[in-house]
């Protein structure tokens, strides 16, 4: 069982096989997940009963939540990629890296942005510089944004490849500091919702609109994280004798 495990990660390390697996995948990720967050959005914003504190001001958690787990966890996708090119020096785990890097800012950026909508009405600021949420959160979007300035400031791609994945694998610190940051200090950011003691927080009609939306983020972030890494092995194979018979193919065709 695992030789057949092993066989099949090894095969789908080779670009080829990965570039025509991945072509099959997306659709797969991409439609359920599409269908999952319109689902999510309209239960959440239409048929979701208000918060009997914030009213229908926390109803913009059907962004925000979904959108800070995937800040996280592109970030992750990014680190331990990194590290297993780092380590075994397999080419396509860079490539992983470096697609998964402007996704993850994304995702971030979005996440800062709906929090600081969220917190005007909640907290009466934009942003406070004292929550270590939003601090680490804006750390976490500025490695990101170190991460790929350092691959495009390298020429040499292999030399790109280990010096940011470096930085990536340093900068997985900051990721269980933003988890814990609420439970380990004074913060003016909520605990924990869906992971807490007991159960979920929170109503069974507004929790089930919101974990169809992370779920639909999830499978729309895989979906897009295979877009981006078909173009990158693309560029990092185009001299290779498959992308040429794939141009070609494509042309004729």
């Amino acid at each position: 069982m695992w030789n057949t495990i092993w066989t099949f990660f090894h095969k789908l390390a080779s670009p080829p096989h990965f570039y025509r697996i991945s072509a099959i995948l997306l659709p797969w990720l991409a439609v359920p997940g599409y269908l999952l967050v319109a689902w999510g959005t309209y239960n959440g914003l239409f048929t979701a009963p208000e918060d009997y504190q914030q009213k229908d001001a926390f109803r913009i958690i059907y962004v925000h939540v979904p959108s800070a787990y995937l800040s996280m966890m592109a970030y992750m996708v990014m680190a331990i990629s990194a590290g297993i090119g780092l380590i075994w020096r397999m080419k396509l785990a860079h490539a992983v890296a470096a697609a998964a890097a402007p996704i993850g800012a994304a995702f971030t950026f979005l996440a800062l942005a709906t929090g600081s909508i969220w917190g005007r009405p909640m907290w009466g600021t934009w942003w406070e510089w004292g929550d270590p949420r939003l601090t680490s959160e804006l750390i976490l979007l500025f490695l990101y944004f170190g991460y790929m300035a350092l691959r495009s400031s390298i020429g040499d791609t292999a030399k790109a490849d280990k010096a940011s994945a470096v930085l990536a694998l340093v900068g997985a610190i900051n990721v269980p500091i933003i988890h814990y940051s609420v439970e380990w200090w004074t913060s003016l950011h909520q605990g924990q919702t869906l992971l807490a003691e007991g159960g979920p927080a929170i109503d069974t009609a507004m929790l089930w609109p919101l974990l169809a939306n992370i779920f639909g983020f999830s499978l729309i972030f895989g979906s897009m994280l295979l877009r981006r890494l078909r173009t990158e092995v693309l560029f990092r194979e185009r001299r290779k004798r498959w992308v040429k018979e794939l141009a070609l193919g494509g042309q004729q065709s």
